[in-house]
């Protein structure tokens, strides 16, 4: 059984539990983390911590999985669009961008770093909770696009992977490395504007 569907979702004490294994997953880390702490910002138990998640890795997948999909359902159906694609890619640009450089995403990626060597699973099931989600969606809509004749790719995957790439061209390592944490909208700007247009150079169909 997938060990995601056997968590126990329902109870007035999951949110709660939820809540507080956020806050203390982003101060702490995944090592640092510990179960009484979290019990106790989330105000509850350990039993009563332990009857939704008997481990902590399920707590912290459990974590990542619930605000990936919150951030990978926010404005992203892209295939009902109806929009020309400059404004449809332009919209999905400032979503990935968004999420990428969220506090959220950011800590998360650090955790899943620092724990590749012990726990080579988060990586693969943070990434299939939330990017590959967003992922998904685009390729769904450059299937629709070239359909439409507006666009013409062959490799919907490869072309999805290079917008994603283009979104987040040097602004997320500069936040990830700590070397630059301040990102202006005039970067966020520029970065959007470059990935759609570099992507529309590549794949727009020509005018007939």
């Amino acid at each position: 059984m997938n060990e995601h569907a056997s968590i126990l979702r329902t109870g007035r004490k999951f949110d709660q539990v939820l809540k507080g294994a956020r806050e203390v997953f982003l101060a702490d880390g995944f090592e640092g983390a510990s179960v009484d702490e979290i019990a106790r910002v989330a105000g509850v138990s350990k039993a009563t911590l332990y009857n939704y998640f008997p481990d902590k890795r399920l707590l912290f997948m459990e974590v990542a999985r619930s605000e990936c999909a919150r951030q990978a359902n926010a404005p992203m159906d892209l295939a009902a669009a109806s929009c020309p694609p400059r404004e449809v890619l332009r919209a999905a640009a400032g979503h990935i961008l968004s999420a990428s450089l969220s506090d959220f995403g950011m800590r998360m990626v650090r955790i899943c770093v620092a724990e590749a060597d012990r726990f080579p699973d988060l990586g693969r099931q943070f990434y299939e909770s939330g990017p590959m989600l967003s992922r998904s969606k685009i390729r769904d809509y450059l299937h629709s696009a070239t359909a439409k004749g507006e666009l013409v790719i062959e490799d919907f995957d490869l072309a999805a992977d290079q917008f994603a790439e283009l979104c987040r061209a040097d602004l997320v390592p500069r936040v990830l490395f700590k070397i630059d944490p301040d990102v202006s909208d005039e970067d966020r700007r520029r970065v959007i504007d470059g990935a759609v247009e570099t992507f529309l150079a590549r794949y727009a169909a020509s005018p007939s």
